[in-house]
């Protein structure tokens, strides 16, 4: 081995335990290694040469590397820099860094506080106020309501988004916001891989982020129909399509306890019990136990690949999983079946006068607007596979020995 030292990418080193995550920001490789091998990479990237390293290494833990390997691990994670790549200059601002401060400064924590504690005082004095899924139906028109729901919607998906990107930024994190999907939902999409260079309490806000946007936005869309009544008392038009919108806020909610989906609140839990892949990890688990318990162990994949405390906690983990299926069974009879219900039998009457009827139209329009709606994931789905294909570095975590 030579005298020169190893160039590396600037790399972030952040305590787990007994354990260091140690990554690159900018490409969203990380890897978990033990306090050992993070002391000698910290030698390696502060320029001691590897034969060095490695005796530095036997004289200060009393065993032996092999620091060819090691160095070829770190290769393969994207950590060294090679001759063709050019030492970068001094990292570019974070744009909107400043937004994200004034977001969840002080003074915007105490404006949210007042809001929601408002709106709570409103429902509570008037139960109509919270939204129900016959509010969607703001009007008799199937696809004013269909349009009003998608265009409503956008701005306040895009919000929950933004908050964690700014949520990100405010941190010093290059977050992006992008548009991806889950299943046959079309959603935006924070990226944040970067979260795994701060330290664990840093990460909940980003994570949460989202969800506190949905609670704000709740409760203004609440209080606009409350304080738009018509002089009789009732809703007007502006605040049945703000209770329509407020419904799809609460949906919204209710989604992020479907964990297998990887909601934030999965991010959060998994977080707190520090874990790297637990989602992969307990399913993976799960799967090799049913495949034990049918006999077919050539069906079992191995589980060395996930850390070995996402392994500890996902033989554990995979009741809630069971939990996140739960939530959906209760969306689905307490939101989305009352809404289909509603939604179809409205479409049928519509219908059943004939094409030459302006109202067959207005129903038949929407029914067709919905399986457009659900044919667009799946061009999405096929789309992200090819990204993941072509990414030169996927967002990984490994564990080092």
């Amino acid at each position: 081995m030579g005298e020169v030292a190893v160039s590396f990418h600037e790399l972030s080193f952040v305590p787990e335990g007994g354990e260091m995550t140690v990554g690159r920001a900018d490409s969203g490789s990380y890897a978990v290694l033990p306090a050992d091998g993070a002391a000698l990479l910290r030698e390696l990237v502060q320029g001691m040469p590897p034969e060095h390293a490695a005796q530095w290494y036997e004289s200060t833990f009393g065993e032996q590397v092999d620091i060819g390997d090691f160095l070829e691990t770190l290769r393969e994670l994207g950590f060294v820099r090679t001759n063709s790549e050019i030492v970068a200059g001094p990292p570019a601002g974070i744009a909107l860094q400043w937004l994200g401060r004034a977001l969840f400064s002080p003074f915007a924590w105490l404006g949210y506080t007042v809001l929601i504690a408002v709106w709570l005082f409103a429902v509570v004095h008037d139960n109509d106020l919270w939204p129900r899924p016959r509010y969607v139906f703001f009007t008799h028109s199937l696809l004013v309501v269909q349009l009003s729901m998608i265009v409503g919607q956008l701005p306040l998906v895009f919000l929950h988004e933004a908050f964690h990107t700014l949520a990100g930024r405010r941190l010093g994190l290059r977050s992006r916001l992008g548009i991806s999907n889950r299943y046959m939902y079309i959603v935006f999409e924070t990226q944040m891989n970067g979260l795994l260079s701060v330290e664990r309490r840093k990460r909940y806000l980003p994570f949460l982020a989202g969800m506190v946007c949905d609670v704000v936005e709740l409760s203004l869309l609440g209080l606009l129909a409350n304080a738009t009544r018509d002089a009789n008392g009732s809703f007007s038009l502006t605040g049945r399509i703000a209770l329509a919108l407020a419904f799809t806020v609460v949906i919204r909610l209710a989604w992020q306890f479907q964990l297998y989906l990887r909601t934030d609140l999965y991010y959060v839990f998994s977080t707190a019990l520090s874990c790297h892949d637990l989602h992969d990890a307990s399913t993976t688990l799960l799967r090799n136990r049913i495949w034990r318990l049918l006999r077919r162990p050539h069906r079992v994949v191995d589980e060395q690949q996930w850390t070995e405390r996402d392994r500890e906690v996902g033989r554990w983990y995979g009741p809630f999983l069971v939990l996140g299926v739960v939530a959906l069974l209760l969306i689905t009879a307490l939101g989305s079946l009352p809404l289909l219900v509603q939604y179809v039998g409205t479409a049928v009457r519509h219908m059943s006068d004939g094409p030459l009827d302006g109202s067959f139209w207005d129903g038949a329009l929407p029914l067709l607007n919905s399986v457009v709606w659900l044919l667009v994931p799946v061009y999405l789905a096929r789309r992200k596979r090819r990204q993941a294909r072509s990414r030169q570095f996927p967002a990984t975590i490994k564990e080092v020995n």
